[in-house]
């Protein structure tokens, strides 16, 4: 028996890196995967290797029109949502006076706008069941700030802000939202800002108190509890998940 059982749980950017993490750990607890991702073929290859009848659906988050038919096959198909999980996420790191607008809209774009358009047609689905749970990964970036990563840390403390807001709003609809920081994490897309360079990883491990990047199976051990019924009288809530490099 698995803490999610017969739950049929939504996963945006689940193709691959912390998204894969969750989607396993979530099947791996009994939940129906769907694996959404704006690479199609990464998401039909992780919903494959998930088996337990997930699906992979190519879903562009900033494009309110592609969240909405992704949303209508999950219901179409599967009958109900009980879990949302915001995972979908992307950076360009640089200081702020260097940054071009055209990344800002992208960053926020991803970040931002793809958790409000999901959430959009996620929430009333929720509400007419009386019953369901949004997980929207945020970062300790939105948290404490983050040196070259100023406009993601802006539209991730958003996430965050807008995840307590909701939480308010659903709450008598017994609907419960909440939000997960990661810290460094041993992704591509971690990889992709920097992460590969062995002198920053290394000075970045020394900074955090359990001296190792985050894994995607330690994001998705916190998502899946959350997600869980032993979750159910917590909302609104905010936890980081980074070894102690952050702490509040």
């Amino acid at each position: 028996m698995g803490k999610l059982d017969n739950k049929i749980a939504i996963v945006t950017g689940a193709g691959q890196g912390i998204g894969r993490g969750i989607a396993e750990k979530l099947a791996a607890e009994g939940a129906t995967v769907v694996v959404s991702d704006i690479n199609g073929d990464t998401a039909a290859e992780t919903a494959a290797a998930l088996g337990g009848g997930a699906i992979g659906i190519r879903t562009d988050v900033t494009d309110r029109a592609s969240v909405d038919a992704m949303v209508t096959e999950v219901t179409d198909k599967l009958g109900r949502i009980d879990i949302l999980v915001n995972n979908a996420g992307w950076d360009k790191v640089g200081p702020f006076v260097n940054s071009e607008p055209a990344d800002w809209d992208r960053i926020i774009a991803i970040n931002l706008y793809g958790v409000l358009n999901t959430c959009k047609a996620v929430l009333p689905v929720l509400a007419n069941q009386g019953s369901g749970t949004v997980v929207n990964i945020a970062s300790d970036a939105g948290r404490v700030g983050s040196s070259g990563e100023a406009v993601y840390a802006a539209a991730k403390g958003g996430v965050i802000a807008f995840t307590k807001t909701i939480a308010r709003e659903m709450a008598r609809s017994q609907v419960t939202a909440n939000c997960v920081c990661p810290g460094p994490a041993d992704t591509p897309l971690f990889a992709s800002i920097g992460g590969d360079n062995p002198k920053l990883r290394e000075a970045l491990i020394k900074a955090i108190p359990l001296r190792r990047l985050a894994q995607p199976s330690d994001l998705g051990n916190v998502v899946a509890f959350l997600a869980s019924d032993e979750a159910s009288f917590v909302t609104g809530q905010t936890v980081s998940v980074s070894g102690g490099l952050t702490m509040s």
